[in-house]
């Protein structure tokens, strides 16, 4: 199964979510799930920001590789399930393709519909923020995956 995280840019919060489900997938020990992100605005080769690479590091996560991605129909065919940060990524997710494999990411484990915290522009205290949002949804969506496939 190949999850895809979506937001604008591809460089704060869906990087920080992909190296997140890394971790807890491989915590997990989930060998059977992928995942990548993408940006519905996104400058293709970005580097991930400074502020979501740090906060990555202070929990031992390194996405200094990452690069950022243009969503496309492509990408959005590959995934068998996109979670998207806010509702225009979740809107374009599904115009290019996503229809029904598409999710607000806070929604998909049964939280209430609502955006991810953008941590643009803001202080390290504003992407420790995201991070804590992230991991906490991020865990309820692979608690529920696991549930999906033992039902």
């Amino acid at each position: 199964m190949h999850l895809l995280f979506v937001c604008t840019g591809n460089t704060c919060r869906s990087p920080l979510a992909e190296g997140i489900a890394r971790r807890l997938i491989a915590e997990r020990q989930l060998t059977d799930l992928a995942v990548s992100s993408a940006g519905t605005s996104a400058w293709p080769d970005s580097p991930a920001s400074d502020g979501s690479l740090l906060v990555s590091l202070e929990h031992g996560i390194d996405i200094s590789e990452h690069r950022a991605r243009q969503l496309s129909p492509e990408i959005v065919a590959a995934a068998d399930l996109i979670l998207a940060m806010g509702p225009h990524h979740l809107e374009r997710a599904e115009a290019l393709g996503g229809s029904g494999r598409s999710h607000m990411l806070t929604a998909f484990a049964g939280g209430e519909t609502r955006a991810v915290s953008d941590p643009f522009g803001g202080d390290l205290d504003v992407y420790r923020a995201t991070y804590r949002e992230l991991e906490h949804e991020i865990g309820s969506i692979l608690d529920a995956i696991t549930r999906q496939r033992q039902g």
